[in-house]
């Protein structure tokens, strides 16, 4: 049967056939399987493996205590030989079990025997010592030697072996053996686990259960015990409450913002409506200037909006090295109107370069002159103070000031001092959040404090686009 390139097939035989495959592949399988299995099977494989090492080293050593007990009875023959050898009497073994021969340098026999079942390099191995261990005869035998001198002075091989009878079959079936028990170990030390993970795992099995049951403002009860299971807890009470907080915020600001939009859409509407009501020339040159006002504070507020939501989504515009000298003069030509307070510029000639975006400079010096010029009385102030690792910005105006109980919650969305003062001057109380967002996403820092001119001082501190740079390398 041939095979259908997947190019020529549909979609959906496509989408089957990589399911499939994703179905197939162990790796996937292992992924999908639970705490409690991969812990189980892990230890179970694990155990295995060593106690199979285990039993087949086990079944060496059945071997080699075998081998162990023969060499006692061998040696105490070949002690036995070598002493009638050396003195010249005829080789006489009491053991039964054991045959003694004598033997000259190249292994033929010199006691009268027929020739023994060793092989060159046998005979080399026992003149210089080592035992021998034959696994090929039937049954296997064990050799041991040692060279001594007759009473002519020629140099003899004693030699000593013994059969092994049984030594394969102890080995095999003890290897078996043991290989079997090491298999039904590693299963009952799975079985065992599996028991003990799931005993392990249920205190978090409870702590699941308890936290979908969570009321809202609630918070587990963290253990005693300083374990594991205590810093869950306190990780999942420290989460539920930043959820709790960031859920209140969001229905603070939904709320703020429906109301706000509210404002100039029934403005806009009741006005509209007057105009259609009261054809009136005159009077629809006023309703369209109003209608203008008020989409043009609607307007604001909706770019404001995004402007939040892009920056709590963490959108941020490209960074480059700014002059906060040149943002603030240009600031300040461009927001000053006949008639309303003067706007001073005290700024450095250089020196006072930032690494950020343009555009978030330009909305903190917008937004801070705006603010001064709505409640200052004659005039605005704005410094600019490089200090090494950063650069200063203060805007100080000789209005009524910030009251110290509002100045922690100032920078707050839609937050006011004065919320009927606030609507009158126009501010819907998201200007002070902007320019927080866009301090703090570059790692600065704004405040509030008492000016000396008698009004309120905003200060804002950017590093140095010196430091900064360097901290990027």
């Amino acid at each position: 049967m041939s095979s259908v390139p997947m190019s020529s097939m549909s979609p959906t035989n496509r989408m089957s056939l990589t399911n499939l495959r994703k179905r197939l592949d162990p790796r996937a399988w292992w992924r999908r399987r639970s705490l409690r299995s991969k812990i189980t099977g892990s230890a179970t494989l694990f155990a295995m493996a060593c106690l199979l090492v285990l039993a087949r080293f086990g079944g060496g050593a059945i071997g080699t205590l075998l081998v162990g007990v023969a060499d006692t009875e061998l040696h105490h023959a070949l002690d036995l030989t070598t002493t009638q050898v050396v003195q010249g009497k005829p080789v006489d073994s009491t053991l039964t079990d054991v045959q003694v021969r004598v033997l000259d340098t190249d292994g033929a026999p010199v006691d009268g025997g027929r020739q023994p079942n060793l092989s060159e390099h046998d005979v080399d191995a026992l003149m210089s010592g080592v035992s021998v261990l034959r696994l090929d005869d039937d049954p296997p035998h064990r050799w041991v030697a040692q060279v001594v001198y007759d009473p002519t002075g020629l140099p003899r091989l004693v030699a000593a072996s013994a059969g092994l009878v049984g030594y394969n079959e102890a080995v095999d079936h003890g290897t078996a053996w043991l290989s079997l028990a090491a298999v039904l170990a590693s299963l009952l030390i799975g079985v065992a686990t599996w028991f003990l993970v799931g005993w392990s795992l249920w205190p978090v099995r409870r702590m699941h259960a308890a936290a979908g049951a969570l009321p809202a403002g609630q918070r587990l009860p963290v253990p005693e015990a300083h374990d594991e299971l205590r810093s869950l807890a306190v990780a999942m009470n420290d989460l539920l409450a930043r959820r709790d907080e960031a859920v209140q915020r969001l229905r603070r600001f939904t709320g703020d913002a429906a109301h706000e939009l509210r404002s100039p859409v029934a403005s806009i509407r009741a006005q509209s409506e007057v105009a259609v009501a009261h054809p009136d020339p005159e009077f629809a040159q006023e309703v369209l200037a109003a209608v203008t006002d008020e989409s043009m504070r609607m307007s604001t507020l909706v770019d404001d909006l995004l402007a939040l939501a892009r920056s709590d989504a963490g959108e941020s515009q490209p960074v480059g090295r700014v002059d906060v000298s040149e943002a603030a003069t240009a600031a300040a030509e461009r927001l000053s109107v006949d008639g309303g307070p003067r706007i001073r510029v005290d700024a450095p000639r250089a020196g006072a370069v930032v690494l950020c975006a343009p555009g978030e400079v330009a909305l903190v010096l917008n937004n801070l002159l705006n603010n001064a010029l709505r409640y200052a009385r004659v005039q605005v102030r704005v410094s600019v103070l490089p200090a090494g690792t950063t650069v200063r910005l203060l805007v100080d105006d000789d209005g009524p000031g910030v009251p110290v109980e509002h100045r922690t919650r100032l920078f707050d969305r839609f937050y006011r001092v004065d919320d009927d003062r606030g609507r009158g001057t126009g501010g819907a109380g998201l200007g002070l959040a902007l320019v927080a967002e866009a301090v703090r996403r570059r790692g600065g820092t704004v405040r509030v404090t008492d000016s000396p001119e008698g009004g309120a001082r905003f200060e804002v501190r950017w590093q140095a686009a010196g430091l900064a740079m360097w901290g990027r390398i």
